[in-house]
């Protein structure tokens, strides 16, 4: 079975359409297409990949807020994230749904570009959105651009970058080439005990609330290290971050339904990238501006 082959049968029919046109279509602007060219590479295509994935009935179970009741309603609670060990179902459940979903986007499109002969994909743009009229399930799509090198030297793989077309040509000038696109997902959970109320409360003077700085910071930490891992899987010596989104939002208490937790989502996406050369010209000293 080709790489073509493996695609979803509408996908075929847009290459195949593509193939018999005789002409590429790209999301490319003027400049981004001459930064391409001065760097050996020229347009093949515009690829697509999108998936539509069911959250399943984990992502509703009951999740722990970290609450732990105590005497007289003085209970506390702590920050439970989806990577902790022995976090179940929910939040867990989503962020290994998020992996997932992502990974066959990215097969699919990495896919298109191969059909097309493509040496990779740039300028790749990727939404995870709510699929309309069915709750708990997620499409992701990603979008990009496939070029192919004029030249005779192949990469060993398709790459897949997030860096637009002039982005793409400064990294290959400095002697560095991407490799693919990586990501890193967490959520954090916590339920607003009395401390927290008390410190966010209508009278409440000016100041930190602890539990949420512990929620975010936590959040994002786990988020971070998913997205090192990621990293190391591509092989690549380093990483370029394209996008740091944090989400908060409350809820309902699972355990108090007259009480509220706080949620925090946090992603991470970037391009990982490679050295392909070792000798680099040293930087030219930058230029002072007199006033």
């Amino acid at each position: 079975m080709n790489v073509a082959q493996q695609l979803p049968p509408a996908a075929q029919a847009r290459l195949e359409q593509a193939r018999q046109a005789g002409t590429w279509a790209s999301s490319l602007s003027v400049s981004e297409f001459a930064g391409l060219r001065t760097r050996g590479f020229e347009p093949v295509g515009q690829v697509m990949g999108s998936t539509v994935h069911n959250l399943g009935w984990w992502y509703r179970a009951s999740i722990d807020c970290g609450y732990r009741g105590g005497l007289f309603g003085g209970g506390g609670a702590r920050t439970v994230t989806s990577g902790m060990p022995g976090a179940w179902g929910g939040y867990a459940t989503y962020v290994d749904t998020l992996y997932r979903a992502r990974h066959t986007a990215m097969a699919r499109i990495a896919a298109e570009c191969a059909a097309l002969g493509g040496d990779g994909v740039v300028a790749v743009e990727l939404t995870i959105a709510p699929f309309q009229g069915a709750s708990h399930h997620l499409e992701f799509q990603a979008i990009g651009t496939a070029v192919r090198a004029v030249g005779n030297v192949r990469p060993g793989r398709v790459f897949l970058s997030h860096l637009s077309g002039q982005d793409f040509a400064k990294l290959i000038e400095t002697g560095w080439v991407p490799v693919d696109l990586v990501m890193g997902a967490s959520v954090g959970v916590r339920h607003d005990d009395w401390r927290t109320t008390f410190t966010t409360g209508a009278f409440a003077p000016a100041q930190e609330v602890p539990g949420w700085t512990e929620l975010v910071s936590l959040t994002r930490h786990e988020a971070r290290a998913h997205f090192l891992t990621d990293t190391a899987r591509t092989g690549a010596d380093g990483v370029v971050v394209s996008d740091v989104d944090l989400r908060v939002r409350e809820r309902e208490c699972s355990y108090n339904d007259k009480q509220h937790d706080h949620v925090v989502e946090t992603t991470i996406l970037g391009t990982a990238i490679a050295e392909f050369r070792t000798a680099h010209h040293p930087p030219s000293s930058l230029t002072i501006m007199r006033l």
